[in-house]
């Protein structure tokens, strides 16, 4: 046979192959259809390689009781979700104004993420790395119980080792200490990390571990969630990691710009059976209970009514996204949001054009830096279309901007590690706190505002303006965006 005529035989095997490839496990697995357009383009231009890097980045999540609870506790949370929707859906007189007015998200929430409101919430913000973390490290040192933790990154340095040293030594003392961490987001730690901490009798767990690093066949899907609770009576919940450059001190970003959340009262138990699921997943440990972890609060800390919304891969619908659109049309008046990335679909994008054509101030947020390029231009090319309705671009000059918040109406705000994009909607496992509170959204309004001076604003005239180079970037992303 001629080379010619081998070479036209592979390569129709090749392409054989690579269609059954591309419709068994795209097409069988009904994805959303942006998703799979841009995956069918990796197929394409790389064949057969193009199914290897799926098979790390793309395989979809069995979501079938993914946390395996049992019957009992399936019908203890529905029960508890039933009590919560009879008394919304029956108007009950004790509720404020703000809950009566919102009333059609808290039941979305709660039918939707099983997501319990309570009302009896102090909440404090953290904006400044510092402040965070010295914070926590006090109440860390405070802890006469126990400690459940878990950060998307930990990073091995002077943060990460004060982290670690805190924990080791409350562990000493006899506290019972947790600690979960994401193996992708913390890919720079050792295994011989936190042995001291495990010595100790410290517990460490890693959630989608891999089989052998650096293999893991679960690339994609990680839990990017950031909480810490401490003593069942305070729970940290928010955008700051852990690692050096959250303090500012990293040259590349500079000053180092999040979210974060000090809270007291009853959410911190939704925040602390969020960490049990998680816990109990990732760990081969015997499974512990809802009680085994909680305490019962005794007092009421403050009057800050708060939601705890998750979301992930083993979801059946996009919770936090919808929570984001729900509340951008429920605007009246404005609506401010800051995140890293905006790459929204298709949804997300007519709620924000919706919002814009009712009149509605909507401001977006975003960093003037990259620290991904293929997503910092996908963001610029969502950015510039929402320009031709109206929307007020700000690009935060003041570091990096790693905050993940919407504010509406200056009443209602979410704080927590959800960023606007594909990745945050259905790969990572996230999670928010929806706050309905005018107080709480005013003071989270009016740090959007002091940022904003900051900030330089995109114009369209200016958008308009950009280099041709910069605008086959944006082409490029964008056709890229649903699997960034």
């Amino acid at each position: 046979m001629e080379i010619g005529n081998v070479i036209t035989l592979i390569v129709s095997i090749i392409t054989v192959i690579n269609i059954i490839l591309s419709a068994g496990v795209l097409f069988f697995e009904r994805r959303d259809v942006g998703y799979t357009w841009a995956w069918l383009m990796v197929f394409f231009f790389i064949p057969i390689l193009g199914f290897i890097i799926y098979i790390f980045l793309g395989r979809k999540l069995t979501k079938s009781n993914f946390y395996k609870l049992s019957a009992e506790e399936r019908a203890f949370l529905q029960s508890a979700v039933d009590k919560q929707l009879f008394r919304f859906e029956n108007e009950d007189k004790k509720d404020s104004p703000l809950l009566k007015k919102y009333a059609e998200l808290i039941r979305m929430n709660l039918k939707s993420s099983d997501a319990l409101i309570s009302h009896d919430n102090e909440i404090l913000i953290f904006s400044d790395g510092h402040q965070k973390f010295d914070a926590l490290f006090e109440d860390i040192k405070a802890a006469k119980k126990e400690i459940n933790i878990q950060y998307y990154i930990i990073q091995p340095d002077s943060l990460g080792k004060k982290l670690r040293d805190e924990l080791t030594k409350k562990v000493k003392e006899g506290i019972k200490v947790r600690l979960l961490y994401d193996e992708i987001g913390s890919k720079k730690l050792s295994t011989k990390f936190f042995k001291e901490l495990r010595s100790a009798g410290g517990e460490v767990e890693v959630f989608f571990p891999s089989l052998l690093r650096p293999v893991n066949f679960r690339i994609n899907n990680r839990n990017h969630r950031k909480l810490c609770i401490i003593d069942g009576e305070i729970a940290y919940i928010g955008g700051f990691n852990v690692g050096d450059e959250y303090l500012g001190i990293n040259k590349k970003f500079g000053y180092w710009r999040d979210t974060h959340l000090r809270i007291k009262g009853d959410a911190v138990n939704h925040i602390q059976g969020r960490f049990i699921l998680d816990w109990n997943q990732a760990g081969k440990h015997q499974k512990e209970t809802h009680e085994e972890f909680s305490f019962h609060i005794e007092k009421n800390y403050g009057t800050s009514p708060v939601q705890v919304i998750s979301s992930g891969p083993n979801s059946h619908t996009e919770h936090l996204k919808n929570m984001y659109i729900k509340l951008i049309l429920s605007a009246k008046q404005s609506v401010c949001i800051q995140t890293p990335y905006f790459i929204p679909d298709t949804s997300f994008m007519d709620a924000c054009k919706i919002a814009l054509l009712s009149g509605v101030d909507l401001r977006i947020m975003i960093p003037c830096k990259p620290d991904h390029p293929f997503v910092y231009w996908a963001t610029w090319a969502s950015v510039g279309e929402l320009l031709e309705y109206g929307a007020k671009i700000l690009l935060y000059e003041n570091g990096f901007l790693h905050a993940k918040t919407i504010v509406v109406d200056q009443e209602v705000a979410s704080v927590g590690t959800m960023n606007i994009d594909s990745r945050s909607f259905r790969l990572n496992f996230e999670v928010n706190a929806i706050i309905y509170d005018e107080k709480v959204a005013k003071q989270l309004h009016d740090m959007f505002q002091k940022d904003s001076e900051v900030s330089k604003e995109l114009t369209p005239e200016r958008y308009r303006e950009r280099s041709i180079i910069i605008k086959l970037k944006e082409a490029v992303s964008r056709l890229l965006s649903p699997i960034l």
